[in-house]
């Protein structure tokens, strides 16, 4: 009887700390998760409602309700123009739509750059900037970058005319960089950029100060303007530049002949008579 009492009491002492193993175990588990879940929480960064492109927009499409929907953006990484508020995307008081002037992607924020203002028009008026002007220039194939310009490009401005009488010491044509980084809003008749493929356009419309529109259309009524294509993250400012036959050919630039000296002769006049007579004589001064 002592040796069942004895067995029952080592099985019983077996299980109590088998039993204790595992709540220390499990309590471990529960802690270790617990900590987890507190530094989870604590890595969560703070978004706001943001309205994305609920389907692929092009060009020109009217933005409907249904093109756009809310999704959770990270609060200090929203793109400058986002819109955070359906009123301000589609004003309540506001019949009019808004249109689309940039392509966007599914799932790509709505930015007020990309969109007009309500019952605006997609035309060139509301790409242009306060105090900018349209201005078109006449290309082609070589003169255009051979078809690979697009709205929203950037481009250099040559100037290639003749100077003969105008400037001295210069004779033949001149090629002059006249604007420099001037943007393009349009190309033909299109001002999107979605276009397939090089085009051949025979006018551009770059967007400019009226003092550069004058520059420009008296340039382009006295030679030939000439477009480079400026790299997209290319911000460096070009300097003036201007190449002459000579300067390409590399002879340098037109000496004047030196100028002779005429040696100065003094006189002073008599009178013998009738007859006046000059007599040279040292000049003093």
């Amino acid at each position: 009887m002592r040796a069942i009492f004895g067995l029952v009491l080592i099985v019983g002492i077996v299980l109590a700390g088998g039993a204790v193993m595992m709540a220390k175990n499990y309590i471990s588990a529960y802690q270790v998760e617990l900590q987890r879940e507190r530094q989870a929480r604590a890595a969560v960064v703070p978004t706001v409602d943001v309205f994305v492109a609920a389907r692929a927009l092009r060009y020109g499409e009217i933005l409907e309700r249904d093109d756009v929907r809310k999704v959770r953006w990270p609060q200090d990484a929203i793109p400058k123009g986002a819109f955070t508020d359906i009123a301000k995307l589609f004003p309540p008081e506001v019949t009019e739509n808004r249109v689309v002037l940039r392509a966007m992607e599914q799932d790509e924020a709505v930015l007020t750059q990309k969109v007009t203002k309500p019952g605006e028009d997609a035309g060139l008026t509301s790409q242009l900037a306060r105090g900018m002007r349209a201005f078109a220039i006449r290309v082609d194939v070589a003169s255009g970058v051979s078809g690979f310009l697009r709205p929203g490009d950037r481009v250099d401005v040559y100037w290639t005319g003749s100077v003969n009488g105008a400037i001295e010491g210069i004779r033949g044509d001149v090629t002059r960089l006249i604007e420099a980084n001037v943007a393009l809003i349009a190309v033909d008749q299109t001002a999107s950029g979605d276009l397939d493929g090089a085009t051949i356009a025979r006018t551009v419309t770059v967007a400019a100060r009226p003092e550069q529109v004058a520059a420009l259309a008296q340039a382009q009524s006295t030679g030939r303007l000439s477009l480079s294509l400026v790299g997209a993250r290319d911000d460096t400012i070009a300097s003036a530049i201007e190449v002459n036959q000579r300067s390409l050919l590399g002879l340098g630039a037109i000496e004047a002949a030196p100028q002779q000296i005429e040696e100065k002769v003094c006189t002073i006049r008599t009178r013998r008579g009738a007859e006046v007579v000059d007599i040279p004589i040292p000049c003093t001064n």
